[in-house]
């Protein structure tokens, strides 16, 4: 058994160590190491198309992260007060959103919204005074959106499992105490779901960041950080490739260890 999980680590995680070492690669061929070098880690940060596809994949990733944290917090307080059947069937829903393959939720949101706009933008340009109505089209919203979407599930699942855990009797001591439920929620519920409301949004951002399916679908002309290194390897993978991917795994592994930090903390200080 050990030695098939050895096997197992070996097989996941050696590909992702070779990229590490390769990007210090000294030559251009991606596939021979050549020498020690950090060049590729300043060519990656002086290309002006790869850090604009950094700064949309960072401005996309925090406001979807910002509004899955949001939303998500909102649902799971109040899947909280449903019945135990209507509370079953959302867990059942928010589940799927989380399990179903990325491509089908790309092919889907797409359909989603060209039908959607296909209604809204002939209703703008009737009512819009000007000769060049707005359109609603792909783009940062869009990817936002889906984003958003996509990472609430996953928020609303972290902080239920929080609430669940606080128990009714807090809540119950507070409003014998003639605290309003405003005050309740602020003074006590939300210092206590806090910790994981900030690992959601942690790992939401991740999620948003490092998506390549769904915003593949849902981008229109703009280009986040995945869809440019898609892109890019397409013309063949060099050292600067790997480079990228390995500044963005270091930057995903600290998020989670934070995400996971704090959920932690909190566990154990309950």
């Amino acid at each position: 058994m050990r030695a098939l999980v050895t096997f197992v680590y070996l097989f996941l995680y050696t590909p992702i160590a070779l990229v590490v070492l390769f990007s210090f690669n000294a030559g251009r061929n991606a596939s021979e190491f050549t020498g020690f070098s950090t060049q590729w880690y300043g060519r990656a940060l002086s290309n002006t198309f790869l850090m604009e596809a950094l700064r949309n994949s960072l401005i996309i990733a925090f406001t979807s992260a910002a509004l899955a944290a949001i939303f998500g917090t909102m649902a799971a307080i109040g899947m909280e007060r449903l019945g135990a059947r209507t509370r079953a069937i959302f867990d059942g829903l928010f589940a799927a959103a989380i399990v179903v393959p990325g491509v089908v939720i790309g092919i889907a949101t797409l359909v989603a919204l060209v039908e959607v706009f296909g209604v809204i933008n002939p209703l703008i340009a009737a009512v819009w005074p000007g000769d060049q109505p707005p359109k609603f089209a792909l783009g940062y919203g869009s990817i936002i959106a889906a984003h958003g979407l996509f990472t609430m599930a996953l928020v609303t699942m972290i902080v239920k499992a929080r609430i669940a855990g606080l128990g009714r009797d807090i809540v119950e001591a507070s409003s014998d105490l003639y605290a309003t439920p405003l005050t309740t929620f602020r003074q006590i519920v939300l210092p206590q779901i806090m910790p994981s409301i900030l690992a959601g949004f942690l790992l939401a951002f991740t999620f948003s960041f490092d998506d390549f399916i769904i915003a593949f679908f849902v981008a229109g002309s703009n280009t986040t950080l995945p869809i440019y290194v898609f892109a890019s390897i397409r013309r063949g993978v060099t050292p600067e490739i790997n480079a990228i991917a390995t500044m963005v795994l270091i930057a995903s592994l600290i998020l989670i260890f934070i995400a996971r930090f704090l959920m932690r903390e909190k566990t154990t200080t309950n």
